[in-house]
């Protein structure tokens, strides 16, 4: 059984890997890594083609920072920090040979830049001026003027208030026992008062030109709310800019020389927009929560926050779409595949799945064993599509992206729609809104009654209107179930002459109508219309006839009066002579036969005329003097009307 059930999952495991997108290269669970997204960096550190990983490892329960570079599964070199890394970063300083790139590493108020895995320059972030009640009172402590317990009091007085914080050796001050705080003072009174920024973040910005072997400058967010741009030669600073948060994430597009845009997400929740020659942030995107991440992917700023949601922002913060995540996210990154093309954002979740999305299409899921507190793809060795993976516990997970491997988009995340998740702006109630309120509270009962009558007096005047226009014939569907029909007329021109065009549509399911004549009623004084009786051809369910025919206008005064359109059930024939008249129901065949090869006769009804030619077929006289004789007295009414 126990074999059996091995076998099972074995087969089960490699059908995975068969499905799967991606291949196992390398997984170790006890590599002891402890660092996040911003610390990982692939580059080729030599200059032989072969790509290496540096990491600035945090180290267990944050202590013992280092840096290590592994080639493949391997810790090539280590070397110990002073402080915890806070990113690192690939960069190529100069145009000169052999282009090999530098690594810089952040940590504390420093940059270390090295080069073939050796230091090469050690950047410090210029100091700031002390706060000086602060440097007052360590001078009034150097000349025992106040006691260590007076010297507490007072630099947690200010801690509080003061607008320039404490610098880092009043701050270990007050983290200090009762019993070491004395001693502390007698060893550090003598020494000046320095106040260091630290760097929270750190990115490149390419310098002159967008290839991808170009010089680019090292771009760092600092404590003191402050962006610095690095000269890639000199290391001086070339720009300056100052933000109303502390940046935690950058990302940054274009060139320091040409035109460049770089987007900060702060501690304050807000993200800010800055570009070439601005020295305060040109555009602010305000979030609801805390930013978890940040990533630039084909000019959209996809912004992961502690809602667990991920969102898409344009460059002028106007929000594009929003994605729900299953779990916190602990950490993202870019993953952009340059053959096809390709820039998606990877998102770590704390349920130990990584999910890859272009806009909020999803693209992948990847399963791993414990929670991802780091992402990195790119070359590694010899591989174009790698995907670095760290855990929680340590672990360390190398993939590999097939080369056949497609990205397809999916349909998405399952659930509600976007707009579902968009908070409603309410406004504030006014004072007008509550006496509003407490009116409608008072008289809600007269209120009511008072919309009841006007309700019914709105569905009485709607049903009056209804009746009146099926008694007028102004429906434009027909009312008897006999002959189901709609009909609507569209008028074209400017005049004097205009097309008239009726569309005829059969609104029966499968009963086709057969012989229908449609004839118009209109003042021959005002109007002219040379074909006013049509014959309609057979109407099949569902589809739309148009009938056309022109209509002139005969008035030079602009007198207008309406057209009516009839199913006309009675045709007044006139012939050429005096008091030759004909009168028949416009169904029978004979009247249409009369129509079409009389000539000199003219079909009449209430005003309407169709002429056409100048003599009657002697076959058919016996038929219209049946049809006259016993309709002669309607005829004369219709003829005279």
């Amino acid at each position: 059984m126990a074999a059996a059930s091995s076998s099972d999952s074995e087969g089960d495991r490699a059908e995975s890997e068969a499905s799967s997108k991606w291949l196992d290269a390398h997984y170790d669970p006890m590599a002891n890594i402890h660092t996040f997204s911003a610390c990982l960096v692939l580059a080729d550190l030599h200059g032989d083609g072969e790509y290496k990983l540096a990491v600035g490892d945090l180290g267990p329960s944050g202590r013992q920072p280092c840096l290590k570079v592994l080639k493949g599964p391997t810790v090539l070199a280590e070397s110990a920090l002073p402080a915890l890394p806070a990113a690192a970063a690939a960069f190529l300083m100069g145009q000169h040979e052999p282009r090999t790139p530098a690594l810089a590493l952040a940590s504390g108020p420093c940059v270390y830049v090295y080069k073939n895995l050796r230091p090469y320059f050690k950047f410090s972030l210029p100091q700031l001026p002390p706060n000086p009640l602060e440097q007052d009172l360590w001078n009034q402590a150097k000349e025992d003027q106040i006691d260590h317990l007076t010297l507490k009091e007072m630099l947690e007085g200010i801690r509080e208030k003061a607008e320039v914080p404490l610098s880092v050796q009043s701050l270990r001050f007050l983290q200090l026992e009762l019993s070491e705080m004395e001693a502390f003072v007698n060893q550090h009174k003598s020494k000046p008062i320095k106040r260091q920024a630290v760097i929270t973040t750190m990115t490149t910005l390419k310098k002159n030109m967008a290839d991808e072997d170009a010089m680019s400058c090292l771009v760092l967010g600092t404590e003191n709310k402050e962006l610095l741009v690095l000269d890639p030669e000199a290391f001086t600073i070339l720009a300056k800019m100052s933000l109303p948060g502390v940046p935690v994430f950058l990302e940054v597009s274009g060139q320091f020389d040409v035109a460049f845009r770089l987007a900060a997400a702060c501690r304050n929740g807000n993200i800010y927009i800055l570009r070439r020659d601005c020295k305060r942030p040109k555009y602010c995107i305000e979030l609801s929560t805390q930013p978890v991440g940040l990533v630039l992917a084909h000019k959209v700023l996809v912004v992961g926050s502690t809602q667990d949601n991920l969102h898409g922002f344009t460059h002028k913060g106007k929000r594009l779409w929003t994605v729900h995540m299953p779990a916190a996210i602990l950490t993202m990154n870019l993953l952009e595949q340059r053959s096809r093309g390709l820039q998606a954002v990877m998102a770590g979740l704390a349920n130990g799945e990584v999910r890859i999305y272009h806009d909020k299409a999803l693209l992948n899921v990847i399963r791993t064993p414990d929670a991802v507190t780091s992402l990195c793809f790119g070359r590694y060795g010899r591989e174009d599509n790698t995907l670095i993976v760290t855990t929680r516990g340590g672990g360390l997970i190398i993939k590999i992206l097939k080369r056949t491997a497609v990205f397809a988009e999916g349909a998405g995340e399952v659930g509600p729609p976007p707009a579902q998740a968009m908070k409603l702006n309410v406004p504030r109630k006014t004072r007008l809104y509550v006496d509003q309120t407490l009116r409608e509270r008072e008289a809600g009962t007269a209120m009511h009654r008072t919309f009841q009558t006007d309700l019914y007096l709105l569905r009485l005047r709607a049903a009056r209107a209804y009746v009146r226009a099926l008694e007028s014939s102004l429906n434009p569907v027909s009312a008897t179930a006999r002959e189901p029909l709609k009909l609507h007329a569209v008028v074209q021109g400017l005049g004097p002459t205009f097309k008239l065009t009726l569309h005829l549509q059969n609104t029966s399911t499968a009963r086709p109508i057969l012989g229908l004549l449609v004839c118009f009623l209109y003042n021959e004084v005002l109007y002219a219309l040379p074909r006013a009786f049509f014959k309609v051809p057979l109407l099949v369910p569902g589809l739309n006839y148009p009938l056309e025919t022109f209509v002139e206008s005969l008035s030079d005064k602009g007198i207008s009066d309406i057209i009516k359109v009839k199913r006309g059930e009675n045709i007044l024939l006139e012939g050429p002579e005096t008091g030759q008249r004909v009168a028949c129901k416009t169904s029978e065949r004979t009247v249409l036969e009369a129509q079409e090869r009389s000539p000199g006769w003219t079909c009449r009804s209430a005003g309407s005329q169709y002429t056409g030619g100048s003599e009657t077929p002697a076959s058919m006289q016996s038929e219209m003097r049946t049809a006259l004789r016993p309709q002669h007295q309607e005829t004369r009414s219709l003829g005279t009307r």
